[in-house]
């Protein structure tokens, strides 16, 4: 990736990893923007959705099983279900989504957090893809202090979203959400905490 022109970063992370202060911080050392809820407002007025519905579907809520999560659940534990309808309209927003998430990146740097963007951005000429995870014991432990909650409620937390995340990723782009071959770096940040992940990342940016 070369800084000295138009970029992109695209961070996927596990849930528990600190992924989104990484790029926020990542963003703000290298005086770019952070896109995040600013994809949904500014989709939400492009599209005339509301905001609100739109937030719900998207929502990264911890404590909130979505209800895209459910309809999959009941999908493969094979319980019918006519659901086309509600399958476009998810299938709507990400595209709309990836749409407005280009539409910004042609016109400044940034770094995105989420939203599939190593899909998105695949084939970007000026590019860099990261992927951020831990143990499930360094994920429980930090998940446990940010919410105030038992260790056994974080753990289950951990399940709930990693799986909401690996199987959107999976319906809408395709790709295997983990798969270390969706990115050009993969950081385990048990060791380095928020700051040493950008410390990090940085030197590898160069």
């Amino acid at each position: 990736m070369n800084k000295e022109e138009k970029f992109v970063i695209t961070i996927s992370r596990q849930f528990g990893t600190g992924g989104h202060e990484i790029g926020a911080e990542l963003a703000r050392r290298l005086n770019v923007k952070l896109l995040d809820k600013q994809i949904l407002n500014e989709m939400a007025r492009k599209y005339n959705i509301v905001e609100e519905a739109v937030e719900k579907i998207e929502s990264r809520n911890p404590l909130w099983r979505d209800d895209f999560t459910q309809f999959y659940r009941s999908y493969m534990a094979g319980t019918e279900y006519n659901g086309q309808e509600h399958d476009q309209t998810s299938r709507q927003l990400f595209e709309a989504q990836a749409e407005v998430i280009r539409k910004i990146a042609a016109q400044e740097s940034c770094v995105i957090v989420g939203r599939c963007g190593f899909h998105i951005f695949r084939n970007h000429p000026n590019a860099l893809k990261i992927f951020i995870h831990a143990d499930v014991d360094c994920r429980k432990k930090r998940i446990g202090r940010k919410y105030d909650i038992s260790e056994s409620d974080a753990a289950a937390m951990i399940v709930d979203n990693d799986y909401s995340r690996e199987l959107y990723t999976k319906t809408f782009t395709g790709s295997e959400w983990q798969d270390a071959r969706n990115y050009d770096v993969s950081l385990n940040v048990k060791q380095f905490g928020v700051n040493g992940a950008v410390d990090f990342l940085m030197n590898v940016i160069g």
